[in-house]
């Protein structure tokens, strides 16, 4: 064997995962494998540890008391401005939960993703680096007692107390990934990273936007919310960095918007944070280094260097905006608004080259320096300040909050904890003492107490025998507790069967929930009955995973397995009036391939995206693993749980039985599949050797057949051992499925992986 390597050869060409991959040689492949990322395997703390119960260890009080005391201990390595790490903390917590977004419930402060690529390494996100690194003594000092993720938002907290805010209250409870997310989708914008040092080079906005800033057809695509690339909000110097403020204020809408913020809460987040601190723009971005992900081995994850003077306070440069909003830059106070609407503004440059603005007259007040004794800056205002002015709605907002500083002092208390607690789902998943400082709100999905005693063995007995006498059919119950359920997406904790909006406005009302109505009529006659009968309530949310958990046991039964389908009551019914209308309409699916359900218009709304690939999507929400994903398919085909009832993917003759039919015929090597039509959407199998027809598919059936991952799932069950082992997995993802929501339930784990 010839050759200076060991193994053979002169030179080694490449190691582990290094380009090209997988995906680089099949970039459209569906990447299944992403539904196991950040799962237990990456954790170093194991299914077993309990953060709840080592976060409430911890002395609230004297962990803010230590995090108070760093934020005026300035170090030399990155000072602070003016003697205050508060406002650069404010910025810090505020990036990490702007990523929110309301149309898929991703980003967020929720798992510190800013600690990672691509977030932790965007343009917007310059020098949070820094912060991040200046609380890593709290970090140690508390451990694993306390999450990144909820250390970065209390110290935004904090900050804002230091400087004189009342805050409206935290929870922690907030569980830190520990690998990037390299599933989300950011945006159609691709650019190269290792080019990506100046804005030009990272923030683009062209692939994102239909029609033109101003006209009625102006949209961003969904899911995303950031009007660029590489930003969390939008540009601060105008679209396109143009310095118009008009256009600004719509980009903000909209933005703002799909992180579920109205106009009052949009003013009110905007005019308190630019309260505090400064911009940073003293150095042109094209003599920055690069990012985090980007930066040489020696710099240990810190990035953005900047080699001139001291590379920091003076020195410092962000985003290329220099200067401050306010006279005192670490004091809670109303003169952003004051002279935001007392002064014109014409624009001007940053020594870095970027646009801003200054107050025409000369007598207008000064800010200090954040680190030169004695020197007074002109004040600065951005593009997307003067929005606040010249947008009609904002500016009737700003005009309130000027009269009455109370109001806005509120108003920006409950939009920061809005903003920073909107990805945790509902407030009973908060932990420590600060919680009950805050009400319930709408935005958290409340729910009421629970009714009458809890249900008892017998009481389910009685009423999975009076469901299944309902004259309802397994299809429907199935359907229907499957519908309720499924709303869950683990991102923001939001949807689930708990509360019943099942029966309420806007899912009753949903053309995929519409065989569901007849289904939740029938059963809130069971409820009536149970009630006149046992004099014990049921909740209607219960009533109707029960039922669908009698159904599958039916169903079972008739395949000849004889099992029993767990079911932990409890749930309540919520009210209409409890529920955000609005806010659960982004929740309504374009596509759901676990009903077979796809729109009308999803070619429309979704051009060049496969329904199976929103199905993966939809897999991913609900947190479920490969396997679960195709079992959960394979059972709820043969259950005949379509949206519509139709026969698409029905692969058996025994609809209602639980069999492994959807997977013997799915690798059937007598059939043959060929479309139905010119979108590629439908496909029939028919004998290959007859040209019988068989079956109906879609896409959403075939991907389990021709994708590689899903197909070898699919071998597990299809064989002549797999029935019984079907059977048991089908009932523990049903039962993890029905169980996402149930945060009340003591034990209740963020990993649920189907065991062996």
């Amino acid at each position: 064997m010839g050759g200076a390597l060991p193994a053979g050869g002169d030179h080694q060409g490449g190691t582990f995962g290094q380009s090209p991959t997988l995906s680089d040689w099949y970039p459209q492949r569906l990447r299944v494998e992403l539904l196991h990322r950040n799962g237990i395997d990456a954790d170093p703390l194991g299914a077993d540890f309990d953060y709840a119960a080592a976060f409430a260890t911890i002395d609230l009080d004297a962990l803010k008391a230590d995090i108070k005391q760093l934020l005026t201990t300035s170090v030399d390595w990155w000072p602070a401005d003016y003697g205050n790490y508060g406002p650069q903390m404010i910025r810090m917590a505020w990036h990490a939960a702007g990523t929110y977004r309301i149309a898929d419930g991703r980003g967020g402060a929720g798992t510190a993703m800013q600690r990672f690529a691509p977030i932790g390494s965007w343009w917007d996100n310059g020098n949070t680096d820094k912060s991040r690194r200046l609380l890593q003594p709290i970090k140690h000092k508390y451990g694993n007692a306390l999450s990144w993720a909820d250390l970065m938002v209390l110290t935004g907290n904090c900050s804002l107390e230091l400087m004189g805010l009342p805050t409206y209250g935290f929870g922690g409870g907030r569980l830190d990934a520990w690998e990037p997310d390299d599933g989300t989708w950011w945006g159609p914008e691709v650019w190269d990273p290792h080019q990506a040092h100046t804005p030009d080079e990272m923030v683009s906005r062209d692939e994102r936007w239909t029609g033109q800033n101003g006209d009625a057809d102006y949209d961003l695509q969904s899911p995303l919310a950031a009007s660029h690339q590489a930003l969390i909000y939008v540009n601060p110097e105008g679209p396109y960095a143009n310095g118009d403020p008009m256009g600004s204020a719509r980009d903000i809408r909209i933005t703002f918007s799909r992180m579920a913020m109205n106009d009052e809460e949009t003013v009110a987040l905007i005019a308190g944070g630019h309260a505090f601190g400064k911009s940073h723009g003293q150095v042109p971005a094209s003599d920055i280094g690069p990012s985090p992900e980007t930066a040489p081995i020696e710099s240990m994850g810190l990035g953005w260097h900047n080699p001139v003077g001291t590379g920091n306070a003076e020195y410092t440069s962000t985003n290329g905006i220099e200067g401050s909003w306010t006279p005192n830059p670490t004091q809670w106070d109303n003169t952003y608004l004051e002279n935001l609407f007392r002064y014109d503004f014409e624009q001007t440059k940053s020594p870095a080259g970027a646009l801003q603005w200054t107050p025409t007259d000369p007598d207008a007040p000064k800010t200090p320096d954040a680190h030169v004794p004695g020197q007074m800056n002109p004040l600065m205002m951005m593009t997307s300040d003067i929005a606040l002015k010249v947008d009609p709605a904002y500016r009737e907002v700003c005009e309130r909050f000027l009269a009455d500083f109370d109001l806005f002092t509120t108003a920006f208390s409950k939009a920061w904890y809005k903003l920073t607690h909107r990805d945790m789902g509902p407030k009973h998943r908060y932990l420590g003492p600060e919680v009950t400082i805050a009400d319930d709100l709408l935005w958290q999905d409340p729910l009421p107490e629970a009714e009458g005693t809890p249900l008892d063995d017998a009481d389910v007995q009685a009423l999975k025998q009076a469901v299944l006498a309902s004259g309802q059919s397994v299809s429907d119950l199935v359907f229907t507790a499957f519908s309720a359920a499924s709303t869950y997406r683990d991102s923001d904790k939001r949807g689930g069967a708990n509360g019943g909006r099942i029966a309420l406005s806007p899912q009753k009302d949903w053309a995929v929930n519409r065989r569901t109505v007849p289904v939740v009529q029938a059963l809130r006659t069971v409820q009536a009955d149970f009630a006149s009968t046992s004099g014990k309530h049921v909740s209607l949310a219960d009533l109707v995973v029960l039922a669908g958990c009698a159904a599958v046991e039916q169903a079972a039964r008739a395949a000849g397995s004889d099992t029993t389908v767990p079911f932990t009551p409890g749930r309540v019914d919520t009210t209409q009036e409890l529920t955000d209308i609005e806010m659960f309409e982004w929740l309504r699916p374009v596509a759901d391939g676990f009903r077979n359900f796809v729109s009308d218009r999803f070619a429309e709304f979704a051009p060049g995206v496969a329904p199976e690939a929103t199905f993966l999507d939809k897999a991913n929400l609900m947190t479920l693993t490969a396997p679960e994903w195709t079992v959960l398919t394979g059972g709820l085909r043969v259950l005949g749980a379509n949206w519509d009832g139709s026969d698409a993917g029905v692969f058996t003759d025994r609809v209602g039985v639980l069999t492994t039919d959807f997977f013997v015929h799915l690798t059937d090597t007598d059939l043959v599949w060929t479309k139905t039509d010119d979108t590629e959407s439908t496909f029939a199998g028919t004998v290959q050797a007859t040209g019988e027809h068989r079956f109906t598919a879609t896409r959403n059936d075939l991907v389990f057949g021709s994708n590689a991952q899903l197909r070898s799932v699919v071998d597990a069950y299809a064989g002549s051992d797999g029935q019984q082992r079907f059977v048991a997995d089908f009932v523990r993802v049903w039962d993890k499925v029905m169980m996402l929501d149930r945060y009340d339930v003591k034990g209740h784990r963020r990993y649920g992986p189907m065991a062996a």
